[in-house]
């Protein structure tokens, strides 16, 4: 048993996304192709076929060639063998002084597939011109056998100093002394720059005869002409016939080494006149004719040696020197003199064709041509970064010349104010092709106005550009368009999608790097987000090198490749892109790791190619530059598994057992697993392809319903070998025992993987490689299995209709209780507030035949929570219900299981609570009933009990209030009165409590509070009115300031109570909103008002405080007693102030004065007022008696 569940964890683990970056590039076994490091050996990489022989072509730009290092490439055998230099760098340019020294020969190559040469170019090849070396750049073209075809240099002009010169000597007796003349024409001679490309030098003496001293191409280097110069020697004669000596150079010393497109320029020294002086009109006019440049020289040292008048012979040397003579006419006073011209003849020389040492800007003397490359169906792109003051250009050769454009073609995209930014436009070329403009070429200037730009353009043959389309990066120092390519996914011809790199592009506080993705839109490319390396790295360099190959996972869609060349510390990677329909999967499908192949590779994806299957296996192969290695990934084929599963029988009948297991009788069945393996590369080259299987039953439960006759166990595990497009099917027996669970049906589950897949085939990763199939159980029903039921479902609830309410609990009769519900604006239910649930009385019944693992869903609004569900003694079934906590308000419940008889009856009674936490003003319940049965749509509608209704909850509230003052007693010419009349403070306190279940919210708390009688005289004064609660608004209406006038005398004594009816009053409303068990109180303080009470007419008077509870129109609530309302009342009473007549006071002095008299009258005569010692007895007195 541990067997096949280790290969299954192996297997789940192999599909966990980051468990492994390979897909069908093989990283095990890569050709890895050795160089020199110090040669860059692998800058450049290029598949090549020659013949169905397959070689690898491998720059090397910092190749040396003898004592230069001129870059050179090297052929390679794709599976054996060493490299073979191409010896490329050898290769010169005639009639050019080129430097060959570091011009980085293969620094681009670029492939024609339709007659498999190549071109390799030397960017930084230079020429001399005159004082100057111009790296114009060159490109070899080397035919399919590897052999040198031509060069191309569509950049290389001719120098300034291409010139053809005639030296023309007058070696007459009359030149002396002679040695001076040879000191001039050395001195002129090394001011010259000869060599092939520039400066020619022929030199023709002449007296009585012309004689050549040597030709043009005689001599092709400075020294070699100044050494034969020094070894002219003078020929004398009598005579000087220059005419014969001009027209001697003119046609015989020109002709003769003389080079087409060449300016000839003749000098002519002389020191007398012609003795054939009339040839010369003739003589000039040929040299005219034939643009011959003359100078002339007049030596006047035979003149002033014997005091002769030279002004005939200098009108006749001006008239054979070009005009203007003030450039072209030279003399001195002798020979020795000669030397004083050298250095002023040599720069007028040099000023031909108008070159001006003042001159700063460059056209395409720096152009450094062939720094990209790109092959189009007419010729050859070449990217020029150095042309145009190194804004850059793009030149086309074709078989029938080159195409330069004009600068001013690119001032719309470049304009001129931004001439000395350095664009490098053309650090990279290719193109694309659409629908309607056909081939358009694309070239990238990563450094315009320092974030990168490219261009979409046509070139034509008038040296003008029509430019479509610019893209422009976004960051300064990406490198936006360094790197561009373009990509037919779909291999329809038309380019789909548009990769322009920015290998320098910073984000997330890195430089990563990143690819722009452009895809075609009625003609114009719009951006479509970003290719990204998919780790992080710090200086990737993330799209230095993007190549478009060949369907490398065999999906019919061509790929993509992306270099990252200093990812892992200078490592290098490259990441495959995968191609679908007509755009790129964003995500990289496999991260190909220098350090995934051998120990020491960098710069690992400087360079890709992918075009062409190079083991000959029908698969398209990788070739990726490193530095000092080329390195080569061969494909894997991709196979695809196609899983099918069918049993027999089709179906498990429970009541059928046909075999015994374990000694128990069982239901056998056979399960047939069939395999195609499928090759998606038709013309691979293989037959078989080993799989290993895990088959396993019921894989989700615990304990399996079916077992495997193979082990008795859930399991099994086999391997197989298949043949290519040919189904093979296994058979694997296994049976169900008694179970419990006949609805659900047996599941089977198959899955498969490679038996090795380290070799051989890889598994399409898109594609499936697990199978589940369920056998069901019999359904029980007729021969034919189709059961048609009609089930039919009841149900209502036990919640009072406003009706029943006001009958029930508000015993009222039914007249007044029809008026009641008139008050709610629809047919509503009442909640009473001693009740907590919802009772809901259902039955199910299946008028039809036997339904199949039937269900009963019960869902409810989000205020109810299920309680319980009660089966009904006289059901004719069961009803049982899943728990799953994750739907807190839906529930499934099985009835009958498996079956549900026909004519069968389940009546049930169900249960939910109020929810706490969610208060609705409705509630819905919905009963729904099913089958996997095929029941008929006509009968389907009473399968749906819906239970909806609108709610009105009785409020359960305790309403008291209380009261600091009850009684007060106004009287007369207090004391205690105040100078402003306010009297004693009262505060009243009206609290409201939920005792219910249900938050209240909805109610209105109203309070009125007599504040003067109706004819204006206060009564009370409110100071501050409080609640308790912060969230609770309220609204004060009425006048309780403006009462501060003197009392007006009013009688009240016939309105003994004041309240709002009768009084003016202060309102105050309230919004009541209250929580289970929560409090609100409501407090009122305030003062009497005595001066109005004093002067008021009554003798009790009460004044009464209202507090009402109001149910607003929308409230969900509802009061037992309609708008409860308490009071709390003031008795005030009053004592009379009366006044005492004068005359009774003088009357009552009198009386009380004549009533003390008689009363001392009356106690004198009882002798009260006698002494004591004639009161005694003389018996008595216990005291000595005293005489009188």
């Amino acid at each position: 048993m541990d067997l096949p569940r280790g290969l299954l964890v192996a297997w789940a683990l192999s599909l966990w996304p980051g468990f492994t970056d390979t897909f069908n590039m093989d990283t095990r076994k890569p050709r890895i192709i050795a160089g020199s490091r110090a040669a860059f050996f692998g800058y450049t990489v290029q598949q090549h076929d020659i013949s169905g022989n397959k070689w690898l072509v491998v720059g090397a730009p910092l190749e040396t060639n003898g004592h230069q290092k001129t870059g050179d490439v090297y052929k390679c055998p794709v599976t054996h063998g060493n490299c073979t230099k191409l010896n490329l760098g050898r290769v010169t340019l005639s009639n050019v002084s080129e430097r060959k020294d570091n011009m980085r020969l293969g620094l681009s190559l670029a492939t024609n597939p339709k007659d498999n040469s190549f071109l390799a170019c030397s960017p930084l090849w230079s020429h001399e011109c005159g004082s100057s070396y111009y790296t114009t750049g060159m490109c070899s073209r080397v035919n399919s056998n590897f052999r040198f075809a031509k060069t191309v240099a569509p950049a290389l002009q001719r120098c300034q100093t291409y010139m053809d010169i005639v030296i023309v000597l007058d070696g007459s007796n009359s030149i002396y002394p002679w040695v001076e003349v040879q000191h001039f024409l050395i001195n002129i001679l090394k001011k010259f720059y000869i060599g092939p490309g520039q400066i020619q030098v022929g030199v023709v003496q002449y007296g009585e005869d012309v004689v050549h001293e040597f030709h043009l191409n005689d001599y092709r280097s400075v020294r070699d002409v100044v050494e034969a110069a020094s070894h002219i020697e003078q020929r004398g004669g009598t005579e000087t016939r220059t005419a014969f000596g001009i027209e001697f150079a003119r046609s015989e010393a020109f002709q003769k080494g003389g080079r087409k497109g060449a300016k000839k320029v003749m000098i002519v020294i002389t020191d007398g006149e012609s003795h054939d002086s009339p040839d010369l009109e003739k003589v000039i006019q040929q040299s005219e004719r034939d643009n011959v440049t003359r100078y002339a020289v007049a030596v006047l040292g035979y003149y002033n040696r014997r005091g002769i008048n030279p002004e005939a012979f200098l009108n006749e040397i001006k008239y054979i020197a070009s005009d203007p003579d003030d450039k072209h006419f030279f003399n001195v006073t002798d020979e020795a003199a000669l030397k004083d011209i050298v250095d002023a003849l040599g720069d007028r020389i040099f000023s031909l064709e108008g070159t001006n040492k003042n001159e700063t800007s460059f056209g395409l003397e720096m152009s450094q041509t062939g720094f990209s490359s790109h092959v189009v169906e007419d010729g050859i792109l070449l990217g020029a970064v150095g042309a145009y003051d190194w804004n850059g250009a793009v030149l086309k050769e074709t078989s029938g010349g080159k195409v330069i454009p004009l600068r001013e073609s690119y001032l719309k995209e470049f304009p001129e104010e931004l001439k000395n930014h350095g664009a490098y436009l053309g650090y990279t070329v290719t193109s694309v092709v659409s629908s309607r403009q056909g081939r358009v070429y694309v070239a990238g200037a990563p450094r315009f106005n320092h974030t990168g730009k490219a261009i979409l353009f046509t070139m034509h043959n008038n040296r003008t550009l029509t430019i479509h389309q610019a893209l422009r990066g976004e960051q300064i120092g990406s490198y936006y368009g360094s790197e561009i390519t373009s990509v037919d996914i779909d291999g329809d011809g038309v380019t789909d999608v548009l990769l322009v790199g920015a290998p320098m592009y910073f984000s997330e506080g890195r430089e990563r790097g990143r690819v722009y993705i452009y895809t075609l839109r009625q003609n114009r490319f719009v951006y479509n987000g970003t290719l990204k390396d998919s780790h992080g790295y710090q200086n990737a360099r993330f799209g230095s090198s993007i190549a478009s190959v060949r369907d490398l996972n065999q999906d019919s869609y061509n790929d993509v490749v992306v270099g990252a060349p200093l990812e892992d510390n200078h490592g290098g990677a490259i990441y495959i892109f995968h191609g679908f329909r007509a755009s790129l999967l964003k995500t990289p499908k496999q991260r190909i790791a220098a350090s995934d192949l051998v120990p020491g590779l960098q710069y690992f994806g400087c360079s890709i190619h992918g075009q062409l299957d190079l083991n000959e296996d029908g698969l398209v192969d990788l070739a990726v530059g490193a530095l000092g290695n080329a390195v080569i990934l061969w494909s894997r084929p991709v196979v695809q598994i196609n899983a099918s599963l069918h049993f027999e029988p089709s179906k498990i009948n429970i009541f059928h057992r046909d075999c015994k297991r374990s000694g128990r009788d069982a239901t056998c069945l056979a399960a047939f697993l069939c395999f195609t393996p499928v090759f998606l590369a038709p013309h691979f080259k293989t037959d078989t392809v080993g799989i290993r299987y895990n088959a396993t039953t019921d894989e989700r439960r615990y304990t399996p319903r079916a077992h495997l006759d193979e082990g008795g166990d859930r399991y099994t595990n086999r391997a197989v070998l298949l043949s290519s497009s040919q189904q093979h099917c296994e058979r694997i027996n296994f049976h169900v025992l008694d179970t419990a669970d006949y609805v659900k049906p047996v599941a089977f589950s198959v899955e498969y993987s490679l038996e090795d897949p380290d070799h051989g085939p890889m598994l399409d990763d898109g594609w499936p490689t697990t199978l589940r199939v369920s056998v069901p159980f019999w359904n029980g029903c007729s021969e034919d299995e189709h059961c048609v039921p009609d089930l039919l479902l009841d149900a209502r609830s036990d919640l009072p209709t406003a009706m029943e309410y006001c009958q029930r609990v508000l015993r009222k009769p039914v007249q007044d209780c029809s008026t009641y519900t008139l008050t709610f604006d629809t047919a509503v239910f009442i909640i009473e507030s001693t009740r907590r649930r919802v009772a809901v009385e259902a039955v199910l019944e299946n008028r039809g035949e036997n339904a199949y693992s039937t269900v009963l869903n019960i869902s409810q609004s989000a205020n109810l929570q299920f309680a319980s569900l009660i089966q009904k003694d006289d059901s004719d079934g069961s009803i049982e219900c899943v728990n799953e906590e994750r739907r807190l308000h839906k529930k499934v419940c099985n009835v009958s299981y498996p079956f549900f008889r026909a004519k069968a009856k389940v009546a049930f009674r169900l249960d939910f609570e109020f929810s706490k936490s969610v208060f609705l003003h409705h509630l819905e319940i919905r009963l729904t009933a099913g089958s996997d049965s095929d029941e008929e749509e006509s009968t389907k509608e009473d399968n749906t009990a819906l239970l909806r209704s609108h709610l009105k909850y009785e409020a359960d509230v305790l309403f008291t209030r209380s009261s600091s003052l009850s009684h007060y007693e106004v009287k007369p010419n207090s004391s205690l009165e105040r100078y402003d009349g306010i009297g004693p403070p009262f505060s009243c306190v009206f609290k409201i409590q939920n005792l219910g279940f249900f938050p209240i919210h909805g109610v209105m708390m109203k309070i009125t509070v007599p504040i003067a009688t109706r004819g204006g005289n206060r009564l009370l004064m409110l100071r501050d009115f409080l609640t308790d609660q912060v969230d609770t608004s309220c609204n004060v209406w009425g006048n309780s300031t403006e009462y501060r006038h003197a009392p007006t005398e009013e009688d009240l004594s016939r309105a003994p109570q004041l309240n709002h009816s009768n009084s003016d009053v202060v309102s105050i409303s309230c919004n009541v909103r209250l929580a289970p068990n929560q409090e609100i109180h409501f407090h009122l303080l305030g003062n009497l008002w005595l001066r109005s009470l004093k002067a008021l007419k009554y003798k009790l008077m009460k004044i009464t405080v209202n507090a009402a509870l109001h149910r607003q129109f929308h409230s969900p609530f509802i009061f037992r007693e309609e708008d409860p309302s308490r009071q709390i009342t003031f008795e005030i009473s009053k004592q009379e102030d009366s006044q005492i007549p004068i005359w009774i006071i003088v009357g009552s002095t009198l009386g009380g004065l004549l009533l003390l008299a008689l009363l001392v009258l009356a106690l004198w005569k009882l002798g009260f007022f006698k002494s004591a010692k004639r009161r005694r007895e003389p018996g008595l007195d216990p005291t000595p008696k005293v005489l009188e």
